[in-house]
């Protein structure tokens, strides 16, 4: 009897689409949270119940959590797993936006860190698909799983078009790491002669973008926010070099009457803000240096990680200290963020087609 030895799977097979679906499910949940401060802001926070009773809104957040999972068990399709994105993130939403509840005696819906808490657990949900997902490249197995699973939808409700483009993929490169050939054909017979799908969904994410003005499309934004980003990490290294350095005792050179400097010292906000000026000078003046000197990728890709750097962390702090306040200089991170995404993204296709710096993608 011939011996086969079982192929190592690894801890966990990991779906090629998965991020996608945890990251929309994350950017849903903070649109409901916002949107839900916003409606009982301009309310006056009604209550829903009557005498003692008060029903929650995390309780409806639990009962469309439970929705979503139970569709995700008993439906198939790609359009029922669209239904439980959007309503896990609605509930998961509901839920957390009264995480000040949870964490306090008094039931204190206002409590002042419930919106750092909230932040803490949508970056660590979106740093955990990223770290899932760049943890190390698609192995064949999970290359063919996805497709696979892809191939079901099909069987079950037809396929889009770029959904077949993708999973014809998947199995591609599953084969070119040296997947069985039978099983991929058998995919790849799947995939073809699966019966087609409406593309709704994909063309209106192809269109929004053409909504956003031209002038935010311009390369010149580049220099302009990457001159501010090293500018702004400057000035916030300067000042928490001095607050921890002088702390308390920072003298008072206009008068008590006129001017008054009071640093608190050596703090986790002061060493957090600390830490994101330098990270961010250290990834962003290099890319600024190269960034007229190359043609290659590496000055964006830096200056957008300076970016994501000096938003997110500089974020954790203004949350503690601001509350929702903290969303102003969070919604300028984002957008100097969207620049330089979108700048790298034409950047890497330019490159990938051999086009000049100048041309269009």
């Amino acid at each position: 009897m011939d011996y086969h030895p079982r192929p190592a799977r690894g801890l966990i097979t990991r779906n090629a689409v998965g991020p996608t679906s945890a990251e929309s499910f994350v950017l849903i949940a903070i649109a409901t949270i916002l949107l839900t401060r916003l409606y009982l802001r301009l309310t006056g926070y009604p209550q829903i119940g009557g005498g003692n009773l008060h029903i929650a809104h995390a309780l409806w957040g639990g009962a469309l959590m439970m929705l979503a999972l139970v569709i995700g068990w008993m439906v198939l399709g790609f359009g029922a797993r669209i239904v439980c994105v959007v309503l896990g993130g609605v509930g998961f939403g509901l839920f957390l936006d009264e995480v000040g509840k949870f964490v306090t005696k008094d039931n204190d819906y206002f409590y002042g860190p419930a919106a750092e808490i909230m932040y803490i657990l949508v970056v660590l949900i979106l740093l955990g698909a990223r770290v899932i997902r760049g943890l190390r490249p698609l192995t064949a197995r999970e290359c063919l799983a996805s497709a696979a699973s892809i191939a079901a939808d099909g069987v079950a409700r037809g396929l889009a078009d770029h959904r077949r483009e993708i999973a014809l993929a998947l199995v591609e490169k599953a084969q070119s790491q040296g997947a069985d050939a039978d099983t991929a054909g058998q995919l790849r017979d799947l995939l073809v002669g699966a019966g087609r799908a409406p593309d709704r969904l994909y063309r209106l994410q192809r269109w929004l973008p053409r909504l956003i003005p031209d002038v935010f499309r311009s390369p010149n934004w580049v220099p302009w926010v990457g001159w501010l980003l090293i500018a702004g990490a400057g000035v916030a290294l300067v000042f928490e070099m001095l607050r921890i350095v002088i702390g308390r005792y920072f003298p008072d050179f206009y008068g008590e009457h006129v001017v008054a400097f009071r640093l608190a010292g050596t703090s986790p906000p002061a060493v957090i803000l600390l830490a994101s000026a330098v990270l961010t000078l250290l990834m962003a003046v290099p890319a600024m240096a190269g960034l007229n000197r190359t043609e290659r990728v590496w000055p964006l890709r830096w200056l957008r990680n300076a970016a994501l750097t000096f938003t997110f962390l500089n974020a954790l702090v203004d949350f503690a200290t601001e509350g929702f306040g903290a969303l102003v200089n969070l919604s300028m991170g984002l957008f100097t963020l969207a620049i330089l995404s979108y700048q790298l993204d034409r950047a890497v296709v330019r490159q990938a087609l051999g086009a000049p710096a100048g041309d269009q993608p």
